[in-house]
Order: structure tokens, then C-alpha cells, then sequence
């Protein structure tokens, strides 16, 4: 039996397109599987989620500062090797934590008591990474800012080496130099704006505030972009022979509560690090900042938190190591 030339090109057709698909179906798979995805553990370690959060809503109950403390670890991990967890090791003479850049960032006791109670449940599933992400998710939420959903499956590093932190952002940064740190690690401009209203929550140490206050010129004067009518307070708060430990708040209106503030403190010179003001240097940057604080209608101002939320997931994703690249560490602080 012969079939009609049309219904032998479909068939043939037809046994083309199956045979393609099962060699390009399993590359697809293998894919997908070494990237990130939102529920991650569902089915590993179904309880992490909730577990993370718990520990996290301690730590921010019993002091509201480890909320802006879990961000910066956050950030500052992401911003060296990626969003692996290396800050975290603390077993290396020369890691990346004794980086000048990395001067003050806390928080590791509750990353590794979140780590300590999921070994406890499903060993070896929950990388440190992922703790360090998702515990910056929630300590947003308790401070009344956006819950978003997190990506995770990322993979712990093995290397922490503090000559790797040097392209840190500082706080004495250029904008031009603040904008090039972040194209470096994918991130826009609007990221750059998004993540410095970070600040909206915290504090920082006078030690960040020398080379603005009485050092920011040749002459010794300090950043003309400084509201004249805070800089008294700055410079009582921080003197020039005074103790460079002093906290004072990044945001002095809501430090413990996430907001757009910081934005209109930056906009009115009452932005307290120097990095803040910077953004108020560019012009790109100054439009998207004075967008989401503008006197327009409600409707058709951009949502800050909506979009701080999609900021988060962009910087999460910085050169997250998966599959065999990583491993998951036993402990947060050393690798295996």
C-alpha cells in the first residue's frame, strides 16, 4: 500500500519535529533544572520557607535594626562573587569579610541559627545563599515593605577572599563610578536608584562620614550638596575627633519603618552618606529618583515598593552559582 506524496510529507514531517523533540526536550530539562525557581524546596524541605521567616521575626522583634542589618548582608554578599554566601565564612585569615568595604556587616548569628534548625530537618538541602536571600525578603516585610516572591536554589560558594571585594560600591563613590559597579554586575540605573532606597531603614557609622563631612574638597569643607540646616546636627552627631562608631540614621524620619522617605530626604539634601546624594548628581538617576515622588496622581506614579521588590530579584540573581558549581554547606561560616 503507497500513501498519497502530501500525507508522506506529514508523516515525515511529523517524525522530524518528534525525533527533534526528543533530542532538544532532556537539554531543556537539564536547563531548567540548574536554575533558579520560586518554591524551590516545596518538595526537599517544604517547611524552609516558613522556618527562615520565624527566626527572622525574632531577630527584627527583638531588635528593629536587624532588619536593615539582613539587607546589607544580603547586598554585600551579592556584590562579591555573587549571590553565593561567601560572606559568610569566617574560617579564612584574608576572606572577603576583612574587606574595608565590608566594615560592619552583621547579622551572621541569625543566618546560622535559621541554617542550624534546617539541618535539623532536612540536612544538606538549604543552602546558606538561599538563607541569606529570603532572610532579607522577610526582614523587608516586618519593617512594613514589600513581600515578594524569591527565586531560590542557589548554591553556596567555596571561595571568599577579601582581594575580590574590591569593587564594593562605596559610599564615597562618584556617580559615574556608582553607576559603572552596578552595569558591572547587570544592574541599571533604576536598580542602582531602587537599592540605595534601601537606606530607608538602618543606620550608619560616623567613620562613613568623615570625607563628607570635614573632608569632601581639598580645602577640608564638607559636600555642598549637604541641607546647610542638617548639617549641624550631622556634624554633632559625628565630630571631626569624635568616636567614629557612632550609629546615626540613615533616614531620621521612619529608620525602622520601610518607606519612600529616604527618596525625598535625598531630593531636599538630607541624604546622609555621601553615595545617597550622588544620585542626585545625574540626571538619569535624578529622574527616576524624583519619579516615584513626584506630585503627579497616584496613578501614574511608579510604585516604589513594586519596584524595589523587582530590584531585589535582579540583584539575587548576580552570578548564582548552581548544579555542581556550588555545594550546600553543613556550616554557614565554613565550607565543606
Amino acid at each position: 500500500m503507497t500513501f498519497p506524496v502530501s500525507k508522506m510529507h506529514k508523516d515525515s514531517t511529523l517524525l522530524a519535529l518528534i525525533l527533534a523533540l526528543l533530542i532538544v526536550i532532556p537539554n531543556t530539562l537539564g536547563v531548567s533544572r540548574g536554575q533558579l525557581r520560586v518554591g524551590f524546596y516545596s518538595k526537599t524541605c517544604p517547611n524552609a520557607e516558613s522556618i527562615i521567616h520565624k527566626v527572622v521575626q525574632k531577630a527584627v522583634s527583638n531588635n528593629p535594626r536587624n532588619a536593615a542589618i539582613l539587607l546589607r548582608l544580603h547586598f554585600h554578599d551579592c556584590f562579591v562573587e555573587g549571590c553565593d554566601g561567601s560572606i559568610l565564612i569566617r574560617n579564612d585569615v584574608d576572606g572577603e569579610l576583612k574587606a574595608k568595604g565590608n566594615l560592619g556587616v552583621l547579622g551572621f548569628n541569625i543566618i546560622e541559627s535559621a541554617k542550624a534548625q534546617l539541618e535539623n530537618i532536612c540536612p544538606g538541602i538549604v543552602s546558606c545563599a538561599d538563607i541569606v536571600a529570603l532572610a532579607a525578603r522577610d526582614a523587608v516585610s516586618l519593617v512594613k515593605g514589600p513581600f515578594y516572591d524569591i527565586p531560590t536554589g542557589r548554591k553556596d560558594g567555596r571561595l571568599s577572599k577579601m582581594s575580590l571585594a574590591g569593587r564594593l560600591p562605596d559610599v564615597d563613590d562618584s556617580i559615574s563610578v556608582l553607576k559603572s559597579k552596578f552595569r558591572e554586575k547587570g544592574l541599571s540605573d533604576k536598580d542602582l536608584v531602587l537599592l540605595s532606597g534601601a537606606h530607608t531603614i538602618g543606620v550608619t557609622a560616623c567613620f562613613f562620614m568623615r570625607n563628607r563631612l570635614y573632608n569632601f574638597t581639598t580645602g577640608g569643607s564638607s559636600d555642598p550638596a549637604i541641607n546647610r540646616r542638617i548639617l549641624p546636627r550631622l556634624k554633632a552627631k559625628c565630630p571631626i575627633n569624635g568616636d567614629v562608631n557612632v550609629r546615626i540614621p540613615l533616614d531620621w524620619s521612619t529608620q525602622n519603618v520601610f518607606d519612600v522617605q529616604i527618596l525625598r530626604n535625598i531630593r531636599d539634601g538630607n541624604a546622609v552618606i555621601a553615595s545617597d546624594a550622588r544620585l542626585y548628581d545625574d540626571k538619569n538617576t535624578k529622574q527616576i529618583l524624583d519619579s516615584y515622588i513626584s506630585s503627579a496622581g497616584s496613578g501614574t506614579r511608579p510604585s516604589f515598593n513594586a519596584d524595589f521588590a523587582k530590584a531585589m530579584v535582579n540583584m539575587g540573581n548576580i552570578g548564582v552559582k548552581t548544579g555542581s558549581k556550588g555545594e550546600i554547606r553543613r556550616l554557614c561560616n565554613a565550607v565543606n
